[in-house]
């Protein structure tokens, strides 16, 4: 590129020659010129100057001096201005950035000796004749010098504009690293956080957030804005704009532990919200920081306790009214006779002893241990059976079981009967507007089988993942008011689990539930005459 210009010039110079007199190209001094700029040229693109040594390829516009000496040679007096092509290789040379006074003095120097050496040659040297063209050699002298300053100057800027590059680039890496900890960290932590500037414009959304965020976009609407989500209070009616958290936060409210609830039916989520302004140094808003933490388990939890408390209220007062009425008609009714008496205390002791059941229910854990003995299946199931009949005859249920016989097992006879009782109350309980009631038991081999299956109101999948918690309800059962402390079944697991079996449930909301029990290796052989 920096070749380029004097062969241009030259080329044209050459073709204004041919114009205004042809013959002229054929001289030796301009062909050589020609020549001379061709290979110059060629050699630019030629040569591996990437290879060589630094400014090797400075030797160019030293040629170019040669070529300018020829060419001038060769089209006076045609062309008086020839000489003016030494600006650019004297322009090359001192804007190379190597060895600038150098290039100045050698620059200065061939410039004289195109003037000096046609003098020289002529045979008329003559201080008159080596003075009368010192002009030009001045001023390409000056042209040298003012474009070594300026390039030095201007290296010096780009070494400013480097380092200050540099400096910016270390910066960016820097920000770029301290973004990619603040990314990781904010998406370690299960906190949905999200940052949006003063008109609510999201800044940053962390993984978490952008999760409880798709729970409450709604189904119709594939980009919804902060006003369009499923945002609900804690009474679950929906909010309105206002009372949002991030409306409230761009409003310049700071709040903490607001609680809401997001999506719904029974992908809802609630969450509990902090929010804190974010500030101008003038004390203007630029925006807020909102936090969603998850909280359902919490209120779930608040929620079963309150229920728990309730129920357990609700189980102790029935039989504790019981014990109180009959003590009390006992002690208050004078002339009562014995066999009134027992009967009285009998239903007193009754109720004591369900009392004392459910106080065993609610201290029963895991760490339990059964004592197993020799037991008649049959006569177990049909004790739990018939302990049952009046409140399947008051919910309209007809009770169909069987067990093979004989059938006998080496089990705690104790627990295994509280496990059929709690299968045989649940089927009933929650068949509160009648139905069927199959509890079948039998043998596979040495294998304990048992199903008891009811026609009720079944289970959804979710109340399903919670059936063996500690304390749990189904929502349906909650909702129709059945009566329960949400013990029996993981009680019952308990118990088939230390026999070394499997309790599993089968069930469809609005189609009844099946319960089944296998204990292995515990059923005896039967005894022969």
């Amino acid at each position: 590129m920096s070749q380029l210009p004097f062969f241009l010039t030259v080329a044209l110079a050459a073709i204004l020659i041919g114009i205004l007199d042809p013959e002229r190209l054929a001289t030796t001094h301009l062909a050589v010129s020609l020549c001379l700029n061709v290979l110059l040229l060629a050699s630019c693109f030629a040569v591996p100057w990437e290879t060589l040594r630094p400014a090797s390829y400075l030797v160019i516009p030293y040629l170019d001096f040669v070529a300018v000496a020829f060419f001038r040679e060769g089209i006076q007096p045609l062309l008086s201005s020839a000489s003016i092509l030494a600006l650019f290789p004297i322009f090359w040379l001192c804007a190379s950035g190597f060895a600038p006074r150098t290039a100045i003095i050698s620059s200065t120097l061939l410039t004289l000796a195109l003037v000096w050496i046609p003098v020289v040659s002529s045979g008329q040297v003559s201080a008159e004749t080596l003075i009368r063209p010192l002009l030009f050699p001045f001023m390409m002298l000056g042209f040298a010098v003012a474009v070594v300053v300026l390039t030095i100057s201007m290296d010096r800027h780009r070494i400013n504009l480097m380092a200050k590059d540099k400096l910016l680039s270390a910066a960016l890496a820097d920000s770029k690293t301290r973004e990619r900890l603040l990314e990781t960290i904010v998406d370690t932590v299960g906190i949905g956080v999200v940052a949006v500037d003063s008109d609510g414009n999201d800044r940053l959304m962390n993984a978490t957030q952008n999760a409880i965020h798709a729970l409450g976009q709604p189904s119709n609407i594939a980009d919804p804005e902060e006003k369009e989500l499923l945002l609900s209070g804690p009474d679950r009616v929906s909010l309105p704009p206002e009372a949002r958290p991030v409306r409230r936060a761009i409003n310049g409210e700071s709040f903490t532990n607001y609680q809401i609830w997001i999506g719904e039916a029974e992908q809802a989520r609630a969450l509990s919200t902090t929010a804190r302004t974010i500030r101008h140094e003038d004390g203007t808003s630029d925006g807020a920081v909102i936090a969603f933490h998850d909280v359902t388990d919490m209120v779930n939890a608040s929620a079963a306790k309150d229920d728990f408390v309730a129920n357990v209220s609700h189980e102790f007062r029935t039989p504790l009214t019981a014990i109180q009425s009959y003590i009390a008609l006992t002690l208050e009714t004078p002339g009562l006779h014995p066999q009134e008496v027992a009967q009285y205390l009998k239903i007193a002791d009754r109720n004591a002893h369900r009392l004392g059941g459910l106080v065993t229910d609610l201290l029963s854990t895991s760490s339990m241990t059964v004592v197993r003995s020799p037991t008649n299946m049959a006569k177990l199931l049909g004790d739990s059976i018939a302990s049952m009949m009046p409140a399947a005859t008051a919910n309209a249920v007809v009770v169909d079981w069987q067990c093979q016989e004989p059938l006998a097992a080496m089990v705690d006879a104790v627990r295994l009967g509280q496990v059929l009782d709690n299968l045989v109350s649940n089927a009933v309980k929650y068949s509160p507007d009648g139905g069927t009631l199959t509890v079948r038991a039998w043998a596979d081999g040495t294998d304990l089988h048992c199903r008891v299956s009811d026609t009720g109101l079944g289970m959804s999948v979710s109340e399903q993942a919670g059936l063996f918690q500690k304390f749990y309800r189904a929502g349906t059962a909650v909702e129709r008011g059945i009566p329960g402390i949400g013990l029996g079944l993981m009680i019952s697991k308990t118990i088939i689990d230390t026999h070394g079996g499997a309790l599993s449930v089968e069930s469809q909301a609005g189609s009844g539930t099946s319960m089944s029990f296998v204990i292995p290796g515990c059923v005896m052989a039967p005894q022969s005459g």
